[in-house]
């Protein structure tokens, strides 16, 4: 099953199973071939300074951090960020709470990472009561509004949400606990939310229903499989990236590059691709 694209459309989660009737093949093989034309899209988005936003949300274990491990793995990091949100600082409070994450927009050339984002404000805060009924009914209209700003102002927004059931939530869990090197992901908050969990369910629902809009629309993509969650979210982020980038301007190595090492070592130590790029086949 394809994740599925959400625009202005009436959707419960409950529809969608969280498992694919279907796996994937060599997950690993894929996820290279997959990091590889994401460094191209990265590479384009700097060559033609545009700015690009994935935002993943998911309830927790739903896998979101290992999708941004991978989509992160070979990018250039002076021009990838990651910002991972959690509560906002006390300073913070005192301001609207879209204030921190206009702080976090990327520059020209830049691709950013939100783990978790403004839809905090109609997930956590409505479901655990930190926000009030007026504040998280609001904020739909400010989220859309924040969008239209970003996407009119030429920013390339792509929005993950990673449905996970309850019971692979459990696994993940006991997995986390037994685990040594992954037990410092658990915090008290993770385990106390799963007593939020039908208020949770109710939160997305509305979220994606009332913020898919057609320039911000809404992919959700069954979790249940880390593998086929992994390879599907990098797919559909290339694709969408590819929409806004030429790929065939871009080389792995500058073509000055090229012509310094042809100079200073000969051409044995080039593949054919790389030697042609050297005489302009590629800008």
């Amino acid at each position: 099953m394809k994740p599925r694209k959400l625009v202005n459309e009436k959707f419960k989660l409950k529809d969608m199973p969280t498992r694919s009737d279907k796996g994937v093949d060599h997950p690993s093989e894929q996820i290279d071939e997959l990091q590889l034309e994401l460094l191209r899209a990265q590479l384009a988005l700097f060559k033609e300074n545009k700015r690009a936003i994935v935002l993943i949300e998911g309830t927790d274990t739903a896998g979101k951090g290992g999708i941004i491990r991978r989509i992160t793995r070979h990018l250039d990091p002076r021009s990838a960020h990651v910002w991972p949100i959690g509560a906002p600082e006390r300073w913070e409070q005192s301001r609207h709470y879209l204030f921190r994450f206009w702080q976090r927009l990327p520059e020209p050339g830049e691709l950013t990472i939100f783990d978790r984002s403004w839809y905090g404000r109609v997930l956590v805060e409505r479901v655990e009561g930190h926000a009030n009924a007026t504040e998280w009914k609001r904020a739909y209209r400010e989220i859309n509004e924040f969008e239209r700003q970003l996407t009119e102002d030429g920013v390339i927004l792509i929005k993950l949400f990673l449905h996970l059931s309850k019971e692979e939530q459990y696994a993940r869990f006991m997995e986390r606990i037994r685990e040594p090197t992954k037990r410092w992901k658990i915090k008290v908050s993770d385990l106390e939310s799963r007593r939020f969990w039908n208020g949770y369910q109710r939160a997305y629902d509305d979220m994606l229903n009332r913020t898919a809009t057609d320039y911000a629309p809404w992919f959700v993509l069954s979790a249940d499989d880390k593998d086929y969650a992994r390879v599907h979210a990098l797919k559909l982020i290339g694709k969408q990236l590819k929409k806004h980038v030429d790929l065939n301007r871009v080389n792995l190595l500058d073509p000055q590059v090229i012509a310094a090492i042809i100079d200073q070592f000969g051409e044995d130590v080039l593949r054919d691709d790389l030697v042609q790029a050297s005489h302009g086949q590629s800008d």
